[in-house]
């Protein structure tokens, strides 16, 4: 059960290994994606096409214990499904539901484990392979692997060095939990935290908070909901890029001007220097080429 690009690594992994078959392979139904609204399969579902694997794209999958249960699964592993599994359908395979986490759990349960780590700050993320129970991944850990966090990690390289990590440890812990050779950990729920599902106005960057957290936001929704400056015209702008300059700034909080040949904002601490940008249905531009077209944002302010 997968759907998004992250779920792809482990579906290939588990088809070039010997020791598995899979006979199924469940994802989100089809979505209209983009302005024209052209229906698009999940990920996921190309690779299960190309290798001939029967494909169900059930909207609700507490519909579907009766087709699980015929299908007669040992396992089921779960890679970002996008939908709760009932107890029903984790009670069917002999040996459970595995689901592989982005998160070092249990830290950061929920569905928006990669940015999370890079919006704190923390110095390593993760993957995390447990059996799952009824709870919000609070499953029991067969198998967790860190990964350094640099000061320059996005959520697209997490994504791809978490998702591909994900995969390479993948099929070997599958092997030794079932013959019983790895033994399984309650997390500790003294240390569990949760992340809410993002959504596209947590992208607009609040500028009296301090020019790393903003930094921390660009790096973090990027690509996706995208951190943007909203300014005192009304327009939006994407920011793609950018760096704290530790200095004391002259002037108004979100205030837009040129310090040291850098396009920079004054934050609620320090300064945000902002390297590359985006205006609305225009392309990304380095901040030194947008401005020999748009002088006229250091007459705007950032709110």
């Amino acid at each position: 059960m997968g759907t998004p690009k992250f779920a792809v690594p482990g579906l290939q992994a588990l088809l070039e290994s010997p020791d598995f078959n899979i006979v199924g392979v469940y994802t989100q139904p089809d979505k209209p994606v983009g302005r024209k609204q052209i229906l698009t399969p999940p990920p996921i579902k190309a690779l299960a096409v190309k290798n001939n694997i029967p494909i169900f794209q059930p909207k609700k999958i507490k519909t579907e214990t009766e087709n699980i249960k015929n299908l007669k699964p040992d396992l089921i592993v779960v890679i970002a499904y996008g939908q709760i599994i009932p107890q029903a359908i984790l009670d069917i395979p002999q040996y459970g539901c595995i689901n592989v986490h982005a998160s070092l759990l249990p830290k950061y349960r929920g569905a928006s484990c990669l940015a999370a780590p890079i919006l704190n700050g923390d110095e390593k993320s993760g993957i995390t392979i447990m059996k799952m129970d009824a709870g919000m991944d609070t499953g029991d850990i067969i198998k967790q692997i860190s990964v350094k966090l640099s000061d320059k990690e996005t959520l697209n390289s997490l994504h791809d060095r978490l998702s591909i990590l994900g995969a390479e440890i993948l099929t070997d812990t599958l092997k030794k939990y079932i013959n019983g050779e790895i033994k399984t950990q309650k997390q500790d729920e003294s240390k569990a935290s949760y992340v809410s599902l993002i959504k596209k106005e947590n992208g607009r960057l609040q500028v009296d908070l301090s020019a790393t957290a903003l930094e921390r936001k660009v790096r973090a929704y990027n690509p996706w909901p995208g951190a943007f400056l909203r300014l005192n015209n009304g327009e939006k702008i994407k920011i793609i890029e950018a760096q704290v300059e530790k200095a004391v700034h002259q002037g108004k909080i979100g205030e837009i001007y040129i310090k040291n040949g850098h396009l920079a904002l004054n934050c609620g601490q320090d300064i945000l220097f902002i390297l590359k940008l985006q205006r609305e249905n225009r392309k990304v531009m380095n901040a030194s080429d947008f401005l020999k077209g748009n002088q006229n944002i250091l007459n705007l302010t950032a709110i």
